[in-house]
């Protein structure tokens, strides 16, 4: 009779472990996911942005500063989601949305450029493209809530040790990003 209890206990011990497990694997990809929708949005923005510097462009006067650095901010963000680098991403990421945001304010100096219906298609589907980023960027960084606090809470930390899963890195925004936007800057 003990014995059938020990095996009972045994088996359900088994099966709770199993489930632990696969449990774990479902929130492990489901970060993999958000991540990988996070990254197809930025492959579009990443294709976007040469088009709206190249309308800017056409402009002679157009602030060759303000270009020169979404430039930049776009490769580094390109290095950063190749290397899929979180803390880089959201730094790389905070510089982009400003040069961005610049480039949107500059262009209000310029009544032909805004007039232009290439510029402002591309003006609008990078805005789309940046709010679509915002919302896979929550839903990533509550993926990775889950699976953090799932790898921490008993019983699955044992299960998640044994199997070694591991933490996930939170993809946070840069410090210019959480600052108030001065708007006079944008305008000088």
């Amino acid at each position: 009779m003990t014995s059938f209890i020990l095996l009972g206990i045994l088996v359900v011990a088994a099966l709770y472990s199993i489930g632990l497990y696969n449990h774990l694997v479902n929130v492990k990809h489901a970060v993999a996911k958000a991540w990988a929708n996070i990254d197809v949005l930025l492959k579009q923005r990443h294709d976007e942005l040469p088009k709206l510097v190249e309308a800017c462009k056409q402009y002679k006067q157009f602030e060759q500063e303000t270009l020169q650095k979404v430039i930049a901010a776009r490769s580094q963000v390109h290095a950063a989601r190749e290397s899929q680098d979180i803390a880089a991403l959201g730094q790389a990421e905070g510089a982009l949305r400003a040069g961005l945001g610049s480039i949107f304010a500059v262009a209000e100096a310029y009544p032909e450029l805004k007039a232009n219906e290439n510029f402002m298609q591309l003006q609008n589907r990078i805005t789309s493209l940046e709010n679509g980023i915002a919302d896979r960027r929550e839903l990533y960084n509550d993926s990775v809530n889950i699976n953090n606090v799932q790898i921490e809470v008993f019983p699955a930390s044992v299960v998640a040790k044994l199997f070694e899963f591991g933490a996930k890195p939170l993809l946070e925004f840069a410090t210019e990003e959480k600052s108030d936007v001065d708007m006079k800057q944008l305008f000088n």
